[in-house]
């Protein structure tokens, strides 16, 4: 292992600690703006790449992670949901404008498949679960993308950090490459919507 990686585990606190702390980055980075400035995904990749030196248990931080992800999404809907006019007047939101108005409109374009995606995109992932809130998106369907998305997140990032782990950059490889299939899966999405309106749009 890389030495700057050994010095930085022992920095980290153990057990619970730093259980709380991994469930507090899934948790954050699923929040409207502060989702921003919290590098969640590399921070849980890193977190599954240590499991695999010793540090806690890839099922236990796959859970954690999981349970952070899910309830972040529910506090990010409920915020937009009952809070969400109110806090889009914050000036740290309207230095923001252009990027909820694209959260807005891909939501309104592709509904819970935009719930799924979101989680997997780190710009609009804290605030499509917003979007969803403010628009009035009914709670059940919500609830489920937003659980279905979080499992597999939490499955998968720590999974890539672990199953890469023979060096932290293999696992940075893989989770690039994670990405990109994620992207490509979305632009599949997106190009289907289009194909399918223009053929609606042509039978009328």
């Amino acid at each position: 292992m890389e030495s700057w990686l050994q010095q930085f585990i022992e920095f980290l606190p153990d057990g619970r600690i730093y259980l709380l702390l991994l469930f507090g980055i899934a948790f954050a980075e699923s929040l409207p703006v502060i989702g921003l400035l919290v590098p969640g995904s590399t921070l849980i990749v890193l977190s599954g790449f240590l499991a695999l030196h010793g540090k806690n248990s890839i099922i236990l931080i796959a859970l954690i992670t999981t349970g952070g992800a899910f309830i972040g999404d529910l506090v990010s809907f409920w915020l937009g949901f009952y809070y969400g006019p109110t806090i889009l007047k914050l000036r740290i939101f309207k230095k923001r404008y252009a990027l909820v108005t694209q959260a807005e409109a891909h939501f309104v374009n592709h509904g819970g498949k935009s719930i799924f995606f979101a989680r997997f995109l780190g710009p609009i992932r804290g605030i499509t679960p917003f979007i969803a809130g403010l628009s009035r998106m009914s709670g059940r369907p919500f609830t489920r993308y937003a659980l279905i998305s979080a499992v597999l997140w939490g499955i998968c990032y720590p999974g890539l950090g672990y199953f890469g782990g023979s060096s932290w950059q293999q696992a940075q490889s893989l989770s690039a490459r994670f990405g990109l299939i994620i992207i490509i899966l979305l632009a599949g999405t997106i190009i289907h919507y289009w194909v399918k309106r223009l053929l609606r749009n042509n039978q009328n």
